[in-house]
Protein backbone atom coordinates (compact mmCIF):
# COMPACT_ATOMS: atom_id res chain seq x y z
CA UNK A 1 0.00 0.00 0.00
CA UNK A 2 1.24 3.21 -0.52
CA UNK A 3 0.45 6.57 0.92
CA UNK A 4 0.72 10.26 0.56
CA UNK A 5 -0.13 13.04 3.14
CA UNK A 6 -0.61 16.28 2.22
CA UNK A 7 -0.99 18.47 4.70
CA UNK A 8 -2.56 21.44 6.55
CA UNK A 9 -5.78 21.41 8.46
CA UNK A 10 -9.32 21.09 7.10
CA UNK A 11 -11.42 23.06 9.93
CA UNK A 12 -14.48 21.19 8.92
CA UNK A 13 -16.17 18.87 10.99
CA UNK A 14 -17.52 15.43 9.86
CA UNK A 15 -21.19 15.16 11.67
CA UNK A 16 -24.00 12.81 11.06
CA UNK A 17 -23.06 11.90 8.33
CA UNK A 18 -26.36 10.33 6.72
CA UNK A 19 -27.46 6.67 8.24
CA UNK A 20 -24.16 6.28 9.62
CA UNK A 21 -24.94 8.39 12.41
CA UNK A 22 -21.15 9.55 12.94
CA UNK A 23 -20.62 12.48 15.00
CA UNK A 24 -16.79 12.15 14.17
CA UNK A 25 -14.63 15.36 13.58
CA UNK A 26 -12.66 15.21 10.27
CA UNK A 27 -10.07 17.88 9.46
CA UNK A 28 -9.31 15.94 6.18
CA UNK A 29 -10.30 14.11 2.94
CA UNK A 30 -9.59 10.55 2.71
CA UNK A 31 -9.18 8.49 -0.55
CA UNK A 32 -8.33 5.38 -1.19
CA UNK A 33 -8.45 2.87 -4.46
CA UNK A 34 -7.15 2.57 -7.82
CA UNK A 35 -2.97 2.29 -8.17
CA UNK A 36 -3.78 3.57 -11.75
CA UNK A 37 -5.77 6.71 -10.70
CA UNK A 38 -3.25 7.07 -7.94
CA UNK A 39 -0.88 9.27 -9.77
CA UNK A 40 -3.65 11.45 -10.94
CA UNK A 41 -5.53 12.23 -7.75
CA UNK A 42 -1.92 13.10 -5.88
CA UNK A 43 -1.07 15.57 -8.60
CA UNK A 44 -4.63 16.89 -8.01
CA UNK A 45 -4.04 16.69 -4.13
CA UNK A 46 -1.19 18.83 -4.30
CA UNK A 47 -2.30 21.26 -6.62
CA UNK A 48 -5.62 21.65 -4.54
CA UNK A 49 -3.12 22.34 -0.84
CA UNK A 50 -1.36 24.61 -2.94
CA UNK A 51 -4.50 27.03 -3.95
CA UNK A 52 -6.25 26.50 -0.39
CA UNK A 53 -4.07 26.54 2.19
CA UNK A 54 -5.23 25.03 5.72
CA UNK A 55 -6.28 21.76 3.34
CA UNK A 56 -5.45 18.51 3.97
CA UNK A 57 -5.96 15.29 1.58
CA UNK A 58 -4.57 11.66 2.30
CA UNK A 59 -4.66 9.27 -0.56
CA UNK A 60 -3.78 5.79 -0.65
CA UNK A 61 -3.47 3.30 -3.01
CA UNK A 62 -5.20 0.24 -2.48
CA UNK A 63 -6.40 -1.21 -5.54
CA UNK A 64 -9.81 -0.47 -6.95
CA UNK A 65 -11.53 -3.33 -5.16
CA UNK A 66 -9.88 -3.40 -2.01
CA UNK A 67 -10.49 0.63 -1.94
CA UNK A 68 -14.29 0.15 -3.02
CA UNK A 69 -14.77 -2.04 0.06
CA UNK A 70 -13.28 0.26 2.59
CA UNK A 71 -15.30 3.10 0.94
CA UNK A 72 -18.42 1.12 1.40
CA UNK A 73 -17.56 -0.03 5.25
CA UNK A 74 -19.67 2.69 6.47
CA UNK A 75 -20.28 6.91 6.88
CA UNK A 76 -18.59 9.27 9.14
CA UNK A 77 -14.93 10.23 9.65
CA UNK A 78 -13.34 7.06 10.08
CA UNK A 79 -14.25 6.25 6.74
CA UNK A 80 -12.95 7.07 3.14
CA UNK A 81 -14.91 10.09 1.46
CA UNK A 82 -14.10 9.62 -2.11
CA UNK A 83 -12.55 6.06 -4.08
CA UNK A 84 -10.14 6.26 -7.19
CA UNK A 85 -11.35 3.54 -9.23
CA UNK A 86 -9.83 1.92 -12.79
CA UNK A 87 -13.24 0.28 -13.77
CA UNK A 88 -16.88 1.60 -13.17
CA UNK A 89 -18.85 0.39 -10.00
CA UNK A 90 -20.30 -3.08 -9.66
CA UNK A 91 -24.27 -3.20 -8.34
CA UNK A 92 -23.26 -6.00 -5.63
CA UNK A 93 -20.46 -2.70 -4.34
CA UNK A 94 -23.17 0.14 -4.12
CA UNK A 95 -25.69 -2.72 -2.55
CA UNK A 96 -23.41 -2.83 0.12
CA UNK A 97 -22.54 0.68 0.22
CA UNK A 98 -26.49 1.32 0.64
CA UNK A 99 -26.46 -1.24 3.79
CA UNK A 100 -24.28 1.05 5.85
CA UNK A 101 -26.01 3.86 5.23
CA UNK A 102 -24.00 5.67 2.10
CA UNK A 103 -26.72 5.83 -0.80
CA UNK A 104 -25.48 9.12 -2.40
CA UNK A 105 -22.66 7.54 -4.52
CA UNK A 106 -21.82 10.06 -7.07
CA UNK A 107 -19.93 8.91 -9.64
CA UNK A 108 -17.27 11.39 -11.49
CA UNK A 109 -15.66 10.26 -14.76
CA UNK A 110 -11.81 11.47 -14.96
CA UNK A 111 -10.47 10.83 -18.49
CA UNK A 112 -9.42 8.27 -20.55
CA UNK A 113 -6.55 5.44 -20.10
CA UNK A 114 -5.48 2.61 -21.85
CA UNK A 115 -4.90 -0.55 -20.77
CA UNK A 116 -1.47 -1.25 -22.10
CA UNK A 117 0.42 -4.44 -23.04
CA UNK A 118 4.48 -3.35 -22.17
CA UNK A 119 8.04 -4.63 -22.77
CA UNK A 120 11.76 -4.06 -22.51
CA UNK A 121 13.15 -1.54 -24.95
CA UNK A 122 15.94 -4.30 -25.11
CA UNK A 123 13.45 -6.76 -26.07
CA UNK A 124 12.64 -8.22 -29.61
CA UNK A 125 9.39 -6.46 -30.59
CA UNK A 126 5.85 -8.19 -30.03
CA UNK A 127 3.06 -7.45 -32.22
CA UNK A 128 0.30 -9.58 -30.97
CA UNK A 129 -3.97 -9.86 -31.41
CA UNK A 130 -6.33 -9.86 -28.71
CA UNK A 131 -6.92 -13.64 -29.47
CA UNK A 132 -3.07 -14.13 -29.18
CA UNK A 133 -3.06 -12.37 -25.51
CA UNK A 134 -6.44 -14.83 -24.31
CA UNK A 135 -4.76 -18.11 -26.13
CA UNK A 136 -1.15 -17.35 -24.11
CA UNK A 137 -3.26 -16.18 -20.82
CA UNK A 138 -5.80 -18.34 -20.22
CA UNK A 139 -6.37 -21.26 -18.26
CA UNK A 140 -8.40 -22.91 -20.30
CA UNK A 141 -8.79 -21.35 -23.43
CA UNK A 142 -11.97 -21.76 -25.44
CA UNK A 143 -13.12 -24.66 -22.93
CA UNK A 144 -10.61 -26.98 -24.50
CA UNK A 145 -8.34 -28.07 -22.17
CA UNK A 146 -5.51 -27.24 -19.56
CA UNK A 147 -2.99 -24.03 -21.48
CA UNK A 148 0.19 -26.01 -22.41
CA UNK A 149 1.48 -23.05 -24.74
CA UNK A 150 4.94 -22.09 -23.40
CA UNK A 151 5.93 -19.61 -26.28
CA UNK A 152 4.28 -17.06 -28.01
CA UNK A 153 5.14 -19.25 -31.35
CA UNK A 154 2.71 -22.11 -29.61
CA UNK A 155 -0.24 -19.16 -29.61
CA UNK A 156 0.80 -18.52 -32.90
CA UNK A 157 2.82 -19.65 -35.76
CA UNK A 158 3.81 -16.28 -37.05
CA UNK A 159 5.10 -15.23 -33.39
CA UNK A 160 8.68 -15.85 -32.22
CA UNK A 161 9.37 -18.30 -29.95
CA UNK A 162 9.81 -16.26 -27.02
CA UNK A 163 8.68 -17.42 -23.69
CA UNK A 164 5.40 -16.56 -22.56
CA UNK A 165 5.86 -14.79 -18.92
CA UNK A 166 3.07 -11.81 -18.23
CA UNK A 167 3.43 -9.68 -15.21
CA UNK A 168 -0.08 -8.53 -14.04
CA UNK A 169 -2.36 -6.75 -11.53
CA UNK A 170 -4.55 -8.87 -8.80
CA UNK A 171 -7.81 -9.73 -8.34
CA UNK A 172 -8.34 -6.98 -6.59
CA UNK A 173 -7.25 -4.05 -9.11
CA UNK A 174 -9.68 -2.70 -11.07
CA UNK A 175 -6.88 -2.98 -13.92
CA UNK A 176 -7.28 -6.64 -13.61
CA UNK A 177 -10.92 -6.16 -14.31
CA UNK A 178 -10.69 -4.30 -17.54
CA UNK A 179 -8.00 -7.01 -18.78
CA UNK A 180 -10.25 -9.65 -18.10
CA UNK A 181 -13.17 -6.97 -20.15
CA UNK A 182 -11.30 -5.40 -22.51
CA UNK A 183 -8.50 -8.16 -23.65
CA UNK A 184 -9.14 -11.56 -22.45
CA UNK A 185 -13.00 -11.73 -22.99
CA UNK A 186 -12.50 -9.86 -26.01
CA UNK A 187 -10.40 -12.63 -27.61
CA UNK A 188 -11.84 -15.23 -26.16
CA UNK A 189 -14.77 -14.24 -28.66
CA UNK A 190 -13.12 -14.15 -31.65
CA UNK A 191 -14.14 -17.73 -31.64
CA UNK A 192 -18.27 -17.71 -32.20
CA UNK A 193 -18.83 -20.37 -29.94
CA UNK A 194 -17.67 -17.93 -26.74
CA UNK A 195 -20.38 -15.75 -27.55
CA UNK A 196 -22.87 -18.01 -28.04
CA UNK A 197 -21.50 -19.67 -24.77
CA UNK A 198 -22.55 -16.34 -23.32
CA UNK A 199 -25.97 -16.68 -23.83
CA UNK A 200 -26.58 -20.45 -23.00
CA UNK A 201 -24.21 -20.36 -19.64
CA UNK A 202 -22.68 -16.72 -18.35
CA UNK A 203 -21.04 -17.98 -15.77
CA UNK A 204 -19.21 -21.04 -18.02
CA UNK A 205 -18.51 -18.44 -20.39
CA UNK A 206 -17.09 -15.81 -17.99
CA UNK A 207 -14.87 -18.87 -16.06
CA UNK A 208 -13.20 -19.90 -19.93
CA UNK A 209 -12.83 -16.10 -20.62
CA UNK A 210 -11.88 -14.98 -17.71
CA UNK A 211 -9.76 -17.32 -15.51
CA UNK A 212 -5.99 -17.12 -15.88
CA UNK A 213 -3.39 -19.74 -15.76
CA UNK A 214 -1.88 -20.31 -12.69
CA UNK A 215 1.31 -22.38 -14.01
CA UNK A 216 3.54 -19.31 -13.47
CA UNK A 217 3.20 -17.97 -16.93
CA UNK A 218 0.67 -15.63 -15.72
CA UNK A 219 2.15 -13.79 -12.37
CA UNK A 220 0.39 -11.48 -9.85
CA UNK A 221 2.74 -8.36 -9.22
CA UNK A 222 0.94 -6.60 -7.50
CA UNK A 223 -0.39 -2.80 -6.78
CA UNK A 224 3.07 -1.24 -7.56
CA UNK A 225 3.51 -0.01 -11.32
CA UNK A 226 6.37 1.66 -10.75
CA UNK A 227 8.03 -1.55 -9.53
CA UNK A 228 6.23 -3.77 -12.33
CA UNK A 229 8.06 -1.17 -14.85
CA UNK A 230 10.91 -1.86 -13.33
CA UNK A 231 10.91 -5.53 -13.16
CA UNK A 232 9.51 -5.59 -17.17
CA UNK A 233 13.27 -3.61 -17.96
CA UNK A 234 15.35 -5.58 -16.41
CA UNK A 235 13.84 -8.83 -17.77
CA UNK A 236 13.70 -8.49 -21.85
CA UNK A 237 10.78 -10.68 -22.93
CA UNK A 238 8.84 -10.19 -19.91
CA UNK A 239 4.91 -8.50 -21.00
CA UNK A 240 3.73 -6.05 -18.42
CA UNK A 241 0.25 -5.08 -17.77
CA UNK A 242 -0.85 -1.25 -16.33
CA UNK A 243 -2.14 1.77 -17.35
CA UNK A 244 -1.27 4.14 -20.52
CA UNK A 245 0.15 6.98 -17.74
CA UNK A 246 2.80 4.53 -16.52
CA UNK A 247 4.22 3.64 -20.28
CA UNK A 248 4.18 7.65 -20.72
CA UNK A 249 6.44 8.18 -17.87
CA UNK A 250 8.95 5.34 -18.68
CA UNK A 251 9.40 5.93 -22.25
CA UNK A 252 13.23 5.50 -21.25
CA UNK A 253 12.92 2.07 -20.01
CA UNK A 254 9.59 0.77 -22.10
CA UNK A 255 7.58 0.17 -24.92
CA UNK A 256 3.79 -0.52 -25.87
CA UNK A 257 3.16 -3.41 -27.29
CA UNK A 258 1.03 -3.43 -30.48
CA UNK A 259 -2.15 -5.14 -30.48
CA UNK A 260 -4.38 -5.66 -33.63
CA UNK A 261 -2.10 -3.17 -35.64
CA UNK A 262 -2.61 -0.40 -32.93
CA UNK A 263 0.04 1.48 -30.55
CA UNK A 264 -1.71 3.31 -27.87
CA UNK A 265 -1.07 7.16 -27.88
CA UNK A 266 -3.39 9.77 -26.66
CA UNK A 267 -5.01 9.83 -30.34
CA UNK A 268 -5.67 6.21 -30.62
CA UNK A 269 -6.75 5.96 -26.54
CA UNK A 270 -8.95 8.93 -27.19
CA UNK A 271 -11.37 7.91 -30.18
CA UNK A 272 -11.19 4.25 -28.43
CA UNK A 273 -9.50 2.58 -31.65
CA UNK A 274 -6.97 1.30 -29.44
CA UNK A 275 -8.38 -1.63 -27.47
CA UNK A 276 -7.25 -1.28 -24.25
CA UNK A 277 -9.20 2.02 -24.07
CA UNK A 278 -11.12 2.45 -20.57
CA UNK A 279 -12.40 5.60 -18.39
CA UNK A 280 -11.34 6.16 -14.77
CA UNK A 281 -13.35 7.45 -12.08
CA UNK A 282 -14.19 8.59 -8.83
CA UNK A 283 -16.56 7.61 -6.46
CA UNK A 284 -17.72 10.39 -3.88
CA UNK A 285 -19.90 10.13 -0.69
CA UNK A 286 -22.40 12.27 -0.90
CA UNK A 287 -23.44 12.01 2.87
CA UNK A 288 -20.02 13.36 2.90
CA UNK A 289 -19.98 16.45 0.26
CA UNK A 290 -23.30 17.28 2.43
CA UNK A 291 -20.75 18.29 5.58
CA UNK A 292 -17.75 19.19 4.00
CA UNK A 293 -17.14 21.75 2.07
CA UNK A 294 -13.79 20.96 1.08
CA UNK A 295 -14.75 18.12 -1.07
CA UNK A 296 -16.79 20.20 -3.49
CA UNK A 297 -13.86 22.58 -3.80
CA UNK A 298 -11.51 19.34 -4.23
CA UNK A 299 -13.37 17.97 -7.63
CA UNK A 300 -13.30 21.67 -8.66
CA UNK A 301 -9.72 21.32 -8.53
CA UNK A 302 -9.61 18.38 -10.19
CA UNK A 303 -11.85 19.25 -13.17
CA UNK A 304 -9.84 22.32 -13.70
CA UNK A 305 -6.61 19.72 -13.97
CA UNK A 306 -8.07 16.96 -16.21
CA UNK A 307 -8.47 19.77 -19.07
CA UNK A 308 -7.20 19.37 -22.43
CA UNK A 309 -3.56 20.93 -21.82
CA UNK A 310 -4.02 20.52 -18.34
CA UNK A 311 -2.19 18.95 -15.03
CA UNK A 312 -3.03 15.62 -15.81
CA UNK A 313 -2.98 15.34 -19.54
CA UNK A 314 1.05 16.23 -18.94
CA UNK A 315 0.83 12.99 -16.56
CA UNK A 316 -0.59 10.81 -19.19
CA UNK A 317 -4.36 11.01 -18.70
CA UNK A 318 -6.27 11.86 -21.93
CA UNK A 319 -8.82 14.26 -21.59
CA UNK A 320 -12.53 13.83 -22.30
CA UNK A 321 -13.93 15.24 -25.35
CA UNK A 322 -16.86 17.02 -26.64
CA UNK A 323 -20.44 15.14 -24.69
CA UNK A 324 -18.41 13.46 -22.39
CA UNK A 325 -15.98 16.48 -21.52
CA UNK A 326 -19.33 17.95 -20.62
CA UNK A 327 -20.90 14.98 -18.78
CA UNK A 328 -17.72 14.99 -16.45
CA UNK A 329 -17.69 18.65 -15.41
CA UNK A 330 -21.75 18.41 -14.76
CA UNK A 331 -20.56 15.67 -12.60
CA UNK A 332 -17.89 16.81 -10.66
CA UNK A 333 -20.49 20.34 -10.00
CA UNK A 334 -23.94 18.59 -9.42
CA UNK A 335 -23.15 16.49 -7.74
CA UNK A 336 -25.96 14.00 -8.40
CA UNK A 337 -25.45 10.75 -6.73
CA UNK A 338 -25.87 7.64 -9.49
CA UNK A 339 -28.57 5.67 -10.27
CA UNK A 340 -28.42 2.41 -9.07
CA UNK A 341 -30.16 0.80 -11.95
CA UNK A 342 -27.33 1.63 -13.79
CA UNK A 343 -24.95 -0.41 -12.60
CA UNK A 344 -23.95 -4.30 -13.69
Amino acid sequence: MTRIWVALPLAVALSACGGGGSNTASSQLKIVGSSTVYPFTTAVAEAFQKANPGQSVIVESTGTGAGIKLFCEGVGGKFPDMVNASRPMKKSEYEDCAKVGAKQVIEVPIGIDGLTLIESNQAQPLKVSLADIYKAVAADPFGKGPNKAQTWKDVNPALPALKIRVLGPPPTSGTRDSFAELMLTKGCESDPAMKALKKSDEKKHKEVCTKVREDGVFVEAGENDNLLVQKVEADPGTIGVLGYSFLAENADKIRPVEIDGVLPSEETISNLRYPGARKLYIYVKGEHAAVKPGIKAFLAQYAKEWSTGGLLEKRGLVPFKGADAEAANKAATGLTPLDPASLK
